[in-house]
């Protein structure tokens, strides 16, 4: 193991970092722990140097909605506003995705549509996409929707693609990962909600 992270850290050290960070705050949120905020933050303030240098403007500029993301979530999973009772895990309608997924799609038409006209930017519809897409897909982590483990399979695939053109194979690698950690993530969430209802039978997803 030691020898795995010391070879990861060497071909890049803060992409590997990034990438370690990153693993770490996925598998964290799959069991509700508040750290995986931490690492988040931290993964992010690295990415939104190495996006940049690579030319993924919109995925450099998502790192900043992540950083206050973390800050948000952590608030929100340790009580926030309820005065530290726990945020329970929710679900949305298919009506509420399909809309959410029309606007992401209608978003990332105008900005792949501007970057492609007026900056140097690789990829600007799909790394539009990818950006709309994990802006909504996080704020869903932060509020415990199930079904962001769902979101996050289809961006997570698109964005594999694009850090594979791009040459992080770390961050690619990374990506691949999660594609197995959200689907346990999913069916781990799935679970601990139906134990939720089952331990409170009037309650209802907020």
């Amino acid at each position: 193991m030691q020898a795995a992270l010391a070879w990861l850290l060497a071909q890049d050290p803060w992409e590997g970092a990034a990438v370690l960070l990153g693993l770490a705050y996925l598998l964290l949120a799959r069991r509700e722990s508040l750290w995986c905020w931490y690492a988040a933050f931290a993964s992010s303030l690295i990415y939104l140097v190495l996006f940049r240098r690579v030319g993924l403007l919109m995925e450099s500029a998502l790192q900043v909605y992540y950083l206050a993301m973390a800050v948000y979530g952590w608030w929100e999973w340790r009580g926030g506003a309820r005065h530290a009772r726990p945020l329970p895990i929710s679900r949305r309608p298919p009506g509420w995705h399909l809309a959410a997924l029309c606007a992401v799609c209608a978003a990332s038409a105008v900005s792949g549509a501007l970057l492609q006209r007026y900056t140097q930017a690789a990829w600007p519809w799909a790394d539009s996409f990818v950006t709309w897409g994990s802006l909504l897909a996080t704020w869903m982590v932060a509020r415990k929707v199930l079904e962001n483990w769902l979101w996050w399979l289809l961006i997570d695939s698109l964005a594999l693609a694009l850090y594979l053109e791009r040459g992080l194979y770390l961050t690619a690698a990374l990506f691949a990962a999660y594609l197995v950690i959200v689907v346990s993530g999913y069916l781990e969430w799935r679970r601990l909600l139906s134990e939720q209802l089952a331990a409170t039978p009037a309650a209802r997803p907020d």
